[in-house]
């Protein structure tokens, strides 16, 4: 096996590994293509901002192209072959995968720990909350009791109050699993064992082995990456992943490889492929895989990566909600988005062009993809402002039956 990459072999076989080596299926996108394709990531990042669309659905979209977005609720929360838990960050996660979070959901990293820290100060009021859920079958934050502690809440269930508080944590220890979300998307909290089937829940994994069996799938999920690549995709640290690393070389599942311009030796897994071209044509979330660690992916794609929705405007360099677009093995441009639905358009505030790349090209591909984009969300046109030096390129290239 080659232990050198170049930075486009690199890159190849990163987007193959994320499933962009594929065409986007024609047609109808089942239920089990949709959860093939989470199944394939291992995970994806749950984020509901909804400046253009809630980030997870995203995620599967530039990879599948149109879908009915209820067939995702559905899997989750009708059909559960899978769950939310804590993983990169709050995530849908095969509900079989239950048992790898377990040492996780007790003291075992820094956010729990401080939520056991908190919970303990309000043990009787922590207990009250959960043997409420347990009475009533599933709870709202609206419908938890206040307590003597319980303090005001806002009307919509997303201010953290304290029964807030105490119903994340329950969740975060794996006491509560989320049953359904709300039109507000708010969490619908039920026991877990009323959420995760039996086989899954009972299942016991040592430390080790979900160690293991997580940094394995990062590995998948990334084909090729550094050690601290492949800690980030499942938020381990790389105390833990050392070790792991070391069993899984020794094992021949992964390769150690130096890849070009990287300082750090490179982890390649055994299944990755090196396609001998890319040609995917996608826009990509803030929290999609491919670029959710920047460091990554400015070393990957020489990219530069910020998201700035929490930046205060006057401090932003590209905008509110900026989405990178893959064109091939590079990322190509930048466009900040938002949906105006209101007006029923897809509103393009600002678009840059990376300097590797053909104008002409790039805003062709783009206008068509922003096209797919607003007819997927329900809009009726693409309004390209002109801001950022790629706009007028842009403009010109979106097709004139999506212009405004």
């Amino acid at each position: 096996m080659r232990t050198d990459l170049s930075i486009s072999e690199a890159r190849r076989i990163a987007l193959a590994a994320q499933g962009f080596d594929r065409p986007r299926p024609k047609g109808r996108v089942s239920s089990t293509q949709l959860s093939r394709t989470i199944r394939r990531l291992g995970l994806v990042q749950l984020d509901y901002v909804n400046v253009v669309l809630p980030a997870h659905y995203q995620v599967l979209y530039s990879r599948l192209g149109p879908y009915r977005r209820s067939l995702l609720d559905d899997l989750m929360y009708k059909k559960r072959e899978f769950m939310e838990q804590w993983a990169h960050e709050a995530s849908i996660l095969p509900v079989e995968d239950w048992s790898l979070f377990q040492h996780r959901m007790g003291s075992g990293g820094r956010r729990a720990k401080a939520w056991a820290a908190f919970m303990k100060k309000h043990a009787a009021y922590a207990q009250e909350v959960l043997e409420a859920v347990h009475a009533a079958g599933s709870m709202t934050v609206m419908e938890a009791p206040l307590g003597d502690v319980g303090g005001t809440r806002r009307q919509d269930g997303w201010g953290w109050s304290l029964a807030k508080t105490m119903l994340e944590g329950h969740f975060m220890h794996g006491r509560l699993a989320v049953a359904e979300r709300r039109s507000n998307a708010a969490r619908v909290y039920a026991p877990a064992e009323h959420i995760i089937p039996r086989e899954h829940f009972t299942r016991e994994s040592t430390r080790e082995e979900s160690e293991r069996e997580l940094l394995r799938r990062a590995a998948r999920g990334h084909g090729v990456g550094t050690a601290a690549d492949l800690a980030d995709y499942y938020r381990m640290s790389q105390r833990e992943t050392r070790p792991r690393l070391a069993e899984l070389v020794e094992a021949g599942e992964l390769t150690q490889v130096r890849v070009e311009g990287w300082k750090d030796a490179g982890y390649l897994h055994s299944e990755a492929r090196v396609p001998r071209s890319m040609n995917p044509i996608s826009l990509l979330s803030p929290f999609d895989p491919v670029i959710w660690f920047r460091p990554r992916a400015e070393r990957l794609f020489e990219f530069e990566y910020r998201f700035e929705i929490f930046v205060p405007e006057a401090k932003r360099r590209w905008g509110t909600y900026v989405l990178p677009f893959l064109m091939g093995e590079r990322l190509v441009a930048r466009v900040d988005l938002k949906a105006d639905r209101d007006g029923k358009r897809l509103l393009v505030q600002a678009a840059y062009l990376e300097t590797h790349a053909e104008p002409k090209a790039v805003a062709e591909a783009l206008g068509r993809e922003l096209e797919g984009l607003a007819i997927w969300l329900g809009l009726d046109a693409v309004r390209v402002v002109k801001r950022g030096g790629f706009s007028r390129v842009l403009a010109a290239a979106v097709p004139p039956r999506s212009r405004a």
